[in-house]
């Protein structure tokens, strides 16, 4: 069982272990029809109350991904579309899934440097850096650039999505994304904790987002350790 962060820009523990949950499904480490492990077994497991886990395993009744029979037990079922906090985040361990979570590096508004593709309707943008982990082994750093048009977004507020804190926040949502997959060298500011050091040849995925408009609203760059993490895109 790993150690969850329990900083202040965590979402709620049952939260965190429902979506540990629907990423076991969708890597395939849990399969359609299997039993899951006695309600009791599984609290223990992730370091909770029966109470707590089984308002994580009423969330996946909810999205379809969970059958309780009476007096059995509950069963995994799979759903092709499946409502998740994480549904466009497409980095897993190696062996598959992890839980996502962030640590905020930098947050900064500035004008868009000129190497940046063209995106939004402002000449100004708020940076975001991060370091990524997945199941609190760091896997990525990124650097996001929300337009400034979007709205200002404050680090004290953040959460670990930010895709849920553009929409409880800010007011829209990112319907869509398109991925670049390359390698690139991991940036100067990629703090020590993050394995490969900087400079070193890595995995790099450059991604554009839209929301309502007909621009794109937000673009990225990640880093990623493919020794502790891979970039997986399931066709439904």
């Amino acid at each position: 069982m790993t150690n969850r962060r329990n900083s202040p820009t965590s979402l709620p523990l049952y939260v965190q272990i429902s979506e540990t949950l629907i990423r076991e499904i969708a890597a395939g480490r849990l399969i359609d029809g299997e039993r899951l492990p006695p309600e009791r077994e599984m609290a223990k497991q992730h370091g909770t109350t029966v109470r707590t886990l089984r308002k994580s395993l009423t969330e996946l009744e909810h999205k379809g991904l969970l059958e309780r029979i009476q007096g059995s037990g509950n069963y995994v079922r799979h759903s092709q579309r499946v409502d998740s906090v994480y549904s466009m985040f497409r980095l897993e361990l190696i062996k598959g899934g992890g839980l996502p979570s962030a640590d905020a590096l930098s947050v900064t508004f500035c004008e868009k440097p000129a190497d940046l593709p063209a995106f939004g309707a402002s000449d100004t943008a708020t940076r975001i850096r991060r370091l990524r982990y997945l199941d609190d082994t760091p896997i990525a750093v990124e650097e996001i650039w929300l337009d400034g048009a979007a709205g200002r977004i404050s680090e004290a507020s953040l959460v670990d999505s930010l895709y849920q804190y553009y929409r409880a926040q800010l007011g829209f949502w990112i319907s869509r994304a398109e991925d670049s997959v390359s390698i690139d060298t991991v940036p100067t500011w990629a703090p020590q904790s993050f394995d490969p050091s900087t400079g070193t040849l890595t995995g790099f995925i450059e991604r554009l987002s839209w929301a309502q408009s007909p621009a794109a609203v937000e673009y990225s760059r990640t880093w990623f350790d493919t020794n502790q993490a891979r970039y997986v895109q399931r066709l439904i």
